[in-house]
C-alpha cells in the first residue's frame, strides 16, 4: 500500500492536528473505473491477488475464503456486491483487508490507489441519483478535482 498522501492539509506538530489528519485519511481503490475509499483505520492490510477457496452454497457476493497467515478471511467480491459485471478474464483482483468487529474480510477490488487525505468538512451526503444498491453501502462522497470519491460504509457492505 502506498503511503503517498494527496490533497493533504498543511501538517502541524501538535497531537490534535495529527489525529484529525489520521481520521480524514482513506485507502483508495477502483472498482469498474469508479474511485472508492474506506477509512484507513478500518484497513488491516492490502494484498496482491491471493488464492481463494470457493465456498459452496455461499451468497453470490462471497468469492470464497483465503488464508492470511493462518487466519481464515472471507473474500467479498465488490463487483457483485455493487451489481457490476465481472472483471475481464485474465485480470486478478487486489485485496483490501478490513476489520469488522473481531473478524477480517477481504474486499476484492480492481486496483488499489494511494491513501487520500481530505477534509471531513467536505464530505457530502449520498447523491439521490446514485443507484439504490450503491446508496445502501455508501457513507458519503467527496468531490475531487476530476472525479467523485465514494466512501464505502464497510459495515453495510458486509451486511448480507
Amino acid at each position: 500500500m502506498s503511503a503517498t498522501l494527496t490533497e493533504a492539509a498543511p501538517a502541524e506538530n501538535n497531537g490534535i492536528e495529527d489525529q484529525l489528519d489520521y481520521l480524514n485519511q482513506y485507502v483508495s481503490f477502483r472498482v469498474a473505473h469508479q474511485l472508492f475509499g474506506v477509512p484507513v483505520n478500518a484497513v488491516q492490510e492490502v494484498l496482491n491477488p491471493q488464492a481463494i477457496a470457493r465456498t459452496p452454497k455461499a451468497r453470490p457476493e462471497i468469492a470464497g475464503l483465503l488464508n492470511l497467515r493462518g487466519q481464515i478471511v472471507t473474500a467479498v467480491n465488490l463487483r457483485k456486491r455493487l451489481g457490476l459485471p465481472p472483471l475481464d478474464s485474465g485480470q486478478k483482483s487486489m485485496n483490501v483487508v478490513v476489520r469488522q468487529g473481531s473478524e477480517s474480510f477481504s474486499l476484492l477490488v480492481d486496483e488499489v490507489g494511494d491513501v487520500i487525505n481530505v477534509s471531513g468538512e467536505t464530505l457530502e451526503p449520498v447523491p439521490h441519483t446514485l443507484d439504490p444498491q450503491w446508496k445502501a453501502v455508501t457513507h458519503g462522497v467527496f468531490r475531487l478535482k476530476e472525479q467523485l470519491f465514494i466512501i464505502l460504509n464497510t459495515a453495510a457492505v458486509l451486511r448480507f
